[in-house]
């Protein structure tokens, strides 16, 4: 492919501080210079990838841009020793989509560092209804796993309807934990108790619970996805021992809370920081997700779309009305 030619991709633009999405062609010799070009067959929408959409300028810097942080597709040339052309490759997170033109596009062009082979019992579009959502799910049930075991009891789950609450759900359930799942839609029940969740609760619910220091311990761990007054209570109802992984901060960025969960109850919170999660851990997931902790259901997690229909989508999940996994298909 040489560098005149085209692709089609969708791209944002700042004209007079107002922020226009439009499918548009551009030229391969547009893109960043990069180890790897490759024809992407897939890709998923994420909050930050609405973010960047809607001229966020914490996640996007610079535009015009094109979003997109997850990947999927086919080396199509390769300065790399480590892949070939014709190889399957999934590239998440790092800097793609956020200030590296990413995956909403036919091409993208990146450093080796940031792909890995697509696993054996993993398609391309099963890769990305996963995507940095499962992956962050994955690295999380992974942090979790490692002290709480089915049989210690209930894991709560925040932010269950979203992309990595989802797949968090399903992975456990998967495992053989006891879940209990919030969520701000009522509606939400019958998909979340599909998806393998034993309990719902009510984020209305939740977050009324007595401001206390401590609340009643009741969870054997959670992951967390919202941050804010959820994460707090989380952490005051958590168990002895416990663990409470967190990744996001759709609620709040800010805790008040005493020390009283970490120095009375002696309960672990971890961060995870799917962005720059180190390679050897990001494969050891991704090959976890392949086979052990793959779904069961992962296709009830996902709407698939077309790059035409992106535009809507963006603005339903910008509106909290979007619920599992959005993947583009970037081929058909």
């Amino acid at each position: 492919m040489n560098r005149q030619s085209t692709f089609k991709a969708l791209v944002v633009e700042e004209v007079d501080g107002a922020f226009t999405r439009e499918i548009k062609s551009k030229l391969v010799s547009d893109l960043p210079e990069g180890d790897l070009l490759i024809k992407v067959h897939y890709s998923s929408l994420n909050y930050k990838d609405a973010l960047s959409a809607s001229g966020n300028k914490g996640v996007t810097r610079k535009y015009p841009h094109t979003p997109g942080i997850d990947a999927v597709g086919i080396v199509l040339s390769s300065k790399s020793a480590r892949f070939k052309s014709g190889d399957q490759v999934i590239v998440t997170s790092y800097d793609l989509g956020m200030n590296t033109d990413g995956g909403f596009s036919e091409l993208i062009s990146v450093p080796e560092d940031w792909a890995v082979k697509l696993p054996e019992n993993l398609s391309m579009k099963e890769a990305m209804i996963i995507g940095t959502a499962g992956l962050t799910a994955g690295m999380s049930v992974l942090r979790l796993t490692e002290t709480i075991e089915p049989e210690d009891g209930e894991i709560i789950v925040s932010g269950a309807t979203g992309g990595v609450g989802a797949l968090s759900i399903s992975i456990l359930n998967k495992l053989g934990y006891r879940i209990a799942a919030i969520t701000g839609k009522e509606t939400a029940r019958d998909f979340l108790m599909k998806l393998g969740a034993d309990t719902i609760i009510l984020r209305s619910d939740f977050e009324a619970l007595a401001n206390k220091p401590l609340l009643k311990p009741v969870y054997a761990g959670a992951i967390d996805t919202v941050g804010g007054v959820i994460l707090e209570n989380i952490l005051k109802s958590t168990n002895p021992m416990g663990v409470v992984t967190c990744c996001g901060n759709v609620a709040s960025p800010k805790l008040e809370l005493t020390v009283f969960p970490f120095i009375l109850r002696g309960v672990t919170l971890i961060g995870i920081d799917s962005q720059n999660y180190p390679m050897r851990y990001r494969e050891q997931v991704w090959n976890k997700l392949a086979n052990d902790w793959k779904p069961d259901n992962l296709a009830d997690t996902c709407t698939e779309i077309s790059l035409n229909e992106l535009n809507d989508k963006i603005d339903l999940m910008l509106r909290g009305e979007l619920k599992g996994r959005t993947v583009l298909n970037m081929v058909d």
